[in-house]
């Protein structure tokens, strides 16, 4: 089994998840394009798998790593839907603007 992480390498990987989650976060709100919203969502969820890698590494056990395979296949579920609602989106209108399909708001 591999040493565990020291609590300054945690820190680091902390805070790249942070910063990866912070910047699919103002992209998610601030960008109006679907596939953009679409690709900021993974990236948000990419930074919370590398933090449950990162917390499994530091305490020496897999259920991080257990946990992640939960999280990419939710993901991979997510990115299936997602993708076929934009594609059908794109037929319809021929526009990806999340603006345009503010009158399905109820």
């Amino acid at each position: 089994m591999t040493e565990p992480l020291s609590i300054l390498a945690l820190n680091h990987y902390l805070l790249l998840s942070a910063v990866l989650f912070v910047i699919g976060f103002i992209g998610f709100l601030t960008r109006r394009n679907l596939i953009i919203m679409f690709l900021c969502t993974e990236l948000m969820f990419q930074a919370a798998a590398i933090a449950m890698i990162a917390f499994g590494a530091y305490h020496g056990n897999v259920q991080g790593q257990v946990f992640l395979i939960f999280i990419l296949t939710i993901a991979a579920a997510e990115a299936a839907l997602a993708l076929a609602l934009v594609v059908m989106l794109h037929r319809r209108r021929a526009t990806l603007d999340a603006d345009c399909w503010s009158e399905l708001r109820g």
